[in-house]
């Protein structure tokens, strides 16, 4: 906390007014008339008034020393974060050719009468690669794969699983090309034998494989009810999936695999019996972040001197994976010079300079008189009339990208064959930029850190520094080590749920404060950084609603009220999320519904507090009170209000 900087002059506005009426009863001891109808009180109050003022700009001068102090010691505004998603290019119909969907696409949410459209772009091309069905077969659990694709071609049918189904049979379809990122349709005509599965619950699993294992597909539809009628199976393949052999044939291989069955699910007792087979691809998902890409932006013209400094036309400046470089042209050549944190290391021959991201300014190396009387140059400077010309750099980022799924529906860059667009998740990560008074708050760590990670404030600084699009962080001992808890900037939908896979940070941002605490910790010190583990709870509310109050928005506000103080952002007491490791108790919250209007807090009130299993959503037992460990958050998981009249 920065220390409170003294007044150099505390007096108020009525302190000089009764200054001034005292000088005058001394110095003309004839006006006795001091009421604020009298002329000569309005004088007073006006040159009052006037001095007020002065004292307020006077006492405005040790927080100005400040700033420009930490401006001496590198400290710089962090610019906003910018929020990361997924969104998925539907075609209108598959297509024999790839179809290309390049890097900096833009895809928008709807324009609104009180809203204008957030953008994204992608981050890198997408190719929508086509396919078609190539192989069939049936591995049983522990087996031998037997291939089925001659005998399905000429009609024959053909059993997915085992006579008596076992959990890890599978059916493995076989595509034409590997189709990475890309969603497929594999369109089956399926006999119901399938008996004893619930068709809207089957335990199956479908699988892409990478090479070195099978991973999971993400489910968009199964028309098919569990393998037991005709219908198509919408898959989105993971952006690893590569062509391979398997079952002795080369193919893009899926599997669909039997899973044991869960608490209360049917399975099979006998196997589904598939009549046809065929698959195309429909569609492709690309990774997209909420900034937009300048390039080519002319900056200005050098005039010879160091310390210079230009201002780019958009601001502010999202970091991203891409170096920034600046062209310098001085007429007959052009040469390329590369960003740099700090001018420390710079020497008169280095071509660095500096990007301020927040103010978004290009900035060359200062000349600093030596006590010699020579001049020492922190980098090179650009000769004078040179044309400066920045490469590229992202603009853009803020809450305002944290949208949540099915928002981005507008294509606005066109792309051939492309009919929809949509996200199926919700974009996270998008952060607010940095203010003075953060700064003013982060001046005191930086000079005590001064880039080293040593305690765990340390730590913790470093990580906001090196990944703005981070929320939350703590830093908790561990055996031997150090662990860094972080959660991301994530918002949820208009009741207050976040759903648990949203909650984990983007594998970018992790490998990135990875390296960058790597480089900063003291030599021994084992590191992990990775987000808290979570405990899953399910609140049960009953409350009764006050005359005149409409039952169901009583119930909204619970709701609303009961997630947002378990929200790991914004909830706990203190309204900055819930502290890590702190217990629940029914208590805390009675004491949110007593500030709801329409709960009617005269009569009884009943809270439970149930544990949640993360595998299954079932829930547990009611417990009286439920215990965190030191590196645990709780999660929200469907609670449940009764509003009573």
């Amino acid at each position: 906390m920065v220390l409170p900087a003294p007044d150099l002059d505390d007096r108020t506005f009525q302190q000089l007014v009764d200054d001034a009426k005292r000088m005058v009863q001394q110095r003309c001891p004839t006006w006795t008339d001091h009421n604020v109808s009298d002329p000569g009180v309005t004088l007073i109050e006006a040159f009052a008034q006037m001095v007020d003022q002065l004292i307020y700009r006077l006492n405005r001068v040790p927080e100005r020393h400040y700033v420009k102090f930490l401006d001496l010691i590198g400290v710089e505004l962090r610019p906003p974060a910018a929020a990361r998603g997924r969104v998925t290019f539907w075609l209108s119909a598959p297509q024999p050719q790839p179809v290309l969907v390049r890097a900096e696409t833009e895809v928008a949410t709807p324009r609104t009468d009180v809203a204008d459209p957030v953008v994204f772009a992608t981050n890198a091309d997408l190719t929508i690669v086509p396919c078609s069905f190539s192989r069939a077969a049936a591995v049983p659990a522990g087996g031998e794969a037997v291939d089925h694709t001659v005998a399905l071609r000429s009609g024959q049918p053909f059993d997915c699983f085992q006579r008596a189904p076992q959990a890890g049979d599978a059916l493995l379809v076989g595509l034409s090309a590997a189709v990475p990122s890309c969603a497929v349709v594999v369109r089956m005509d399926c006999r119901v034998r399938g008996v004893g599965v619930r068709p809207d619950w089957p335990p199956l699993v479908w699988e892409a494989w990478t090479g070195a294992s099978w991973t999971a597909c993400e489910l968009d539809r199964d028309e098919t009810g569990g393998l037991n009628r005709a219908g198509d199976v919408v898959l989105h393949v993971p952006e690893t999936h590569v062509a391979s052999i398997v079952a002795r044939q080369r193919a893009g291989w899926l599997r669909c695999r039997l899973l044991p069955p869960e608490e209360g699910q049917p399975t099979y007792r006998e196997s589904p019996q598939v009549l046809s087979l065929s698959a195309f691809t429909i569609g492709g998902t690309a990774r997209t972040i909420h900034a937009q890409v300048v390039r080519r932006e002319d900056v200005g013209l050098s005039d010879g001197t160091p310390a210079q400094r230009f201002s780019l036309q958009r601001r502010p400046v999202v970091p991203w994976e891409e170096p920034s470089v600046l062209e310098v042209h001085d007429g007959t050549d052009t040469q390329e010079w590369t960003a740099v944190e700090h001018f420390a290391d710079s020497g008169p021959g280095h071509r660095h300079f500096h990007l301020d991201a927040a103010a978004g300014e290009v900035q060359f190396g200062p000349a600093v008189r030596e006590s010699d009387g020579t001049l020492r140059h922190y980098g090179a400077v650009p000769p004078k009339g040179a044309s400066l010309r920045i490469r590229a750099y992202r603009t853009g980022g803020g809450v305002s990208g944290n949208v949540g799924t099915g928002q981005i529906r507008v294509l606005k860059t066109s792309v051939p064959y492309v009919a929809r667009v949509e996200n199926r998740s919700p974009a996270i990560g998008g952060a607010r930029g940095e203010d003075i008074e953060d700064a003013k708050q982060r001046g005191p760590l930086v000079l005590r850190s001064r880039g080293r990670a040593v305690t765990a404030e340390d730590f913790e600084e470093l990580t906001r520094q090196v990944a703005p699009e981070i929320a939350r962080v703590q830093c908790a001992p561990d055996a031997g080590g150090v662990r860094v808890l972080v959660v991301p900037w994530v918002e949820g939908d208009d009741i207050g749920r976040i759903r648990r896979e949203h909650l984990d940070p983007l594998p970018e941002s992790l490998a990135r404060v990875t390296a960058h605490l790597d480089e900063r910790r003291l030599i021994g010190t084992r590191l992990v950084v990775e987000p808290p583990a979570y405990r899953w709870l399910t609140a049960v509310v009953s409350v009764r609603a006050r005359p005149r109050f409409q039952a169901e928005d009583v119930r909204t506000q619970v709701l609303r009220a009961v997630y947002r103080l378990f929200d790991p952002l914004h909830g706990g007491p203190e309204g900055t999320g819930w502290p890590l490791g702190r217990a629940v108790q029914p208590h805390e919250v009675n004491a949110i519904l007593a500030r709801i209007p329409g709960v009617d807090m005269s009569e009884e009130i009943m809270v439970q507090l149930f544990p949640a299993d993360p595998d299954t959503g079932r829930r547990g037992a009611a417990v009286p009170r439920l215990a965190l460990a030191p590196g645990e958050l709780v999660h929200s998981y469907e609670h449940q209000v009764q509003v009573r009249r």
